[in-house]
């Protein structure tokens, strides 16, 4: 199956580990068709990773940046899905680096009406000085530094055990997701009601179980690497758990609040 693909990866001020993750792009074994940054207010240092970025990669890449007005991440992501014309769209955070066939993992596994939901192993705070020192990017199930290690094992064949499901996973990590771009707009995207940490990518896939898709797990592939870091402020779950229930309980198919605002119509 041919589509057009795009890689969205969004950010927030972390330069340092922006700038790993976009040369984990650069080394990997097959490349969507371009490359979205999705930046969530950051300054100018950010931007002059971006600008780095563009020069060592043979596809399009694109800064969509909005004023920085607290954690909007359904906001920019809205952004950039609007802004591109790709059939299929991986979504990964600005702290995961890709294991080099990430992108290869997801586009061998697409199909109509399903989105993909990957593992994260995670790196752990004591070994960042060593990854910002070396640059790393390369990592398996016996590197130092990271826990979780057995999601590390990439092993293609075994990701067919895992089937598709229409309900919601416990699995799903918005930082390694992937979607086809017409049923994202089907349910109006992001539900931009939805401010500060917690529950945008998980109310999204609600809704879109509800119109009728269903997820499947990628797993033993799809492998993104987590940077440690402190964790963001959790004072909005209580109210971003009430639209996502919400959402189940009706099951709510669109959002009033949503990407529809920046298509053309």
């Amino acid at each position: 199956m041919i589509v057009k693909s795009a890689l969205i990866i969004s950010t927030y001020n972390w330069p340092e580990a922006l700038s790993i993750v976009l040369q984990s792009v650069v080394e990997q074994t097959l490349l969507t068709d371009e490359v979205l940054i999705a930046d969530d207010g950051s300054d100018e240092q950010t931007r002059d990773v971006i600008e780095r970025f563009k020069k060592r990669i043979d596809v399009p890449v694109t800064h969509v940046w909005h004023e920085d007005s607290g954690f909007r991440k359904g906001k920019i992501l809205n952004k950039a899905i609007a802004s591109t014309d790709a059939d299929y769209i991986i979504e990964v955070d600005g702290d995961c680096i890709l294991q080099k066939d990430f992108i290869k993992d997801h586009l061998g596994f697409i199909k109509k009406g399903v989105f993909l939901y990957g593992s994260r192993v995670n790196i752990q705070k004591e070994y960042l000085p060593v990854l910002f020192k070396e640059q790393r990017i390369s990592f398996n199930i016996l590197s130092k530094g990271i826990k979780k290690r057995t999601r590390a094992i990439r092993i293609p064949i075994l990701g067919y055990l895992f089937t598709s499901r229409s309900k919601l996973s416990k699995k799903v990590r918005g930082c390694n997701i992937s979607f086809w771009r017409k049923d994202i707009i089907k349910v109006n995207g992001y539900n931009e009601s939805i401010e500060g940490w917690g529950r945008e990518d998980s109310e999204l896939i609600v809704r879109m179980l509800n119109s009728g898709c269903v997820g499947r797990r990628l797993r033993y592939r799809g492998i993104v690497y987590h940077i440690w870091h402190h964790e963001k402020s959790r004072d909005k779950v209580k109210e971003n758990d009430k639209i996502q229930r919400l959402s189940q309980e009706k099951d709510l198919i669109w959002c009033e609040n949503g990407i529809d605002k920046y298509l053309n119509n």
